[in-house]
């Protein structure tokens, strides 16, 4: 037979909301183990909100364009219409971006 244990429905969603927040920082100290990095918060709001992912990491990782163009090897012209969303960008040129800014091709698309 199983006990039953009445409590609060406040006190329930309580100890649920805290439930999920240890399984988001035990989330967060497994993937940093695991060698990868925190994005700060208003980065990834800008993500969220559906920014140019290249113009976000770029942001993030200090570079201009300019410094992004010579660091992966695109022209800035192609980063700038990547970034403002006329162009995607083939593979071959999110492999190289990614590359540069140390992230997956994932996290570009």
């Amino acid at each position: 037979m199983m006990k039953m244990i009445t409590i609060p429905e406040a006190e329930y969603e309580a100890l649920v909301a805290a439930k999920e927040d240890l399984e988001d920082i035990l989330a967060y100290d497994k993937a940093i183990e695991e060698g990868g990095e925190g994005i700060p918060h208003p980065f990834m709001v800008r993500l969220i909100e559906g920014d140019s992912p290249v113009a976000v990491y770029r942001e993030w990782r200090g570079l201009t364009q300019a410094a992004l163009s010579e660091a992966s090897g695109v022209n800035r012209v192609q980063i700038a219409e990547i970034e403002a969303g006329r162009k995607t960008g083939s593979v071959k040129t999110l492999r190289k971006l990614a590359d540069a800014l140390g992230v997956t091709i994932d996290d570009l698309v």
